[in-house]
C-alpha cells in the first residue's frame, strides 16, 4: 500500500482525539475519523489496521505528552504530576474513560494488553525517576523507589476510577489529602537521608 499523502500519524491521532470528544465512545469509527480529518478511509487504514490501535495509540499519545510536560520542571515534579492526574480525575474523564475501555478489551487482545501494560510500566518508571529528584532516598526503610512509582500510579488510577462512578466523588479533598501524604513522605526521606 502507497503511503497517503497529506495527513501524518500524529496528526491522525489529533483528528481522533477530537472524533472521540465529539462523538464519544460508542460513535467513535475509523470512517467518524476519516470524516473528521478530511481523508479517506484508506489514509487511517494505511496508519491504524484496527479501531482499537487507533485508541491505544490515543492513550500512549496523551500519556506521553503528560510525562514530557512534567518531567521538564526539576523542582515541582510531583506537584506537577498530582495536578496533571488530578485535571483528568472526574465523572466524566474522557482520558480514563478511554483507558478503562481499553484495559477491559485487552483481556481478549493479548497484543493491546501487552501494549497497555507497557505503557503503565513507562509511567511507573517515569514516576519512580521522578521521585528521586525529590527524595533523596526511600521514605521507608525497605520500600524501593520502584515500589513508591508503582503504587502511586495505582493510587491516581484508583483515584480515577472512583471519580468516574462517583458524581460527587470529593476531588478536591482527597488530592489535598494525597498532597498531604507526599509531604510527609519527603520529611521522612529527608529525615531518612540525612540518618
Amino acid at each position: 500500500m502507497a503511503k497517503p499523502n497529506g495527513v501524518s500519524k500524529q496528526e491522525l491521532i489529533q483528528y481522533a482525539k477530537e472524533c472521540l470528544v465529539e462523538k464519544g465512545t460508542e460513535k467513535f469509527t475509523l470512517r467518524a475519523v476519516a470524516d473528521t480529518a478530511g481523508v479517506t478511509q484508506g489514509t487511517i487504514y494505511y496508519h491504524f489496521r484496527t479501531k482499537e490501535q487507533l485508541l491505544l495509540s490515543i492513550v500512549e499519545d496523551i500519556c506521553e505528552k503528560s510525562w514530557d510536560e512534567i518531567s521538564k520542571s526539576n523542582t515541582y515534579v510531583l506537584k506537577q504530576a498530582i495536578a496533571s492526574a488530578k485535571s483528568r480525575c472526574s465523572y466524566n474523564s474522557f482520558f480514563h474513560q478511554l483507558f478503562i475501555l481499553m484495559t477491559a478489551g485487552s483481556f481478549k487482545n493479548e497484543k493491546i494488553r501487552n501494549q497497555l501494560s507497557e505503557i503503565m510500566q513507562a509511567e511507573n518508571q517515569a514516576l519512580s525517576e521522578n521521585l528521586l529528584k525529590i527524595w533523596p532516598a526511600s521514605p521507608v526503610h525497605g520500600v524501593s523507589m520502584e515500589a513508591w512509582g508503582i503504587m502511586f500510579n495505582a493510587m491516581v488510577d484508583g483515584l480515577a476510577m472512583q471519580a468516574l462512578l462517583q458524581k460527587d466523588f470529593p476531588v478536591e479533598k482527597v488530592y489535598q489529602e494525597f498532597e498531604q501524604i507526599i509531604e510527609a513522605l519527603t520529611n521522612l526521606s529527608e529525615k531518612e537521608a540525612a540518618e
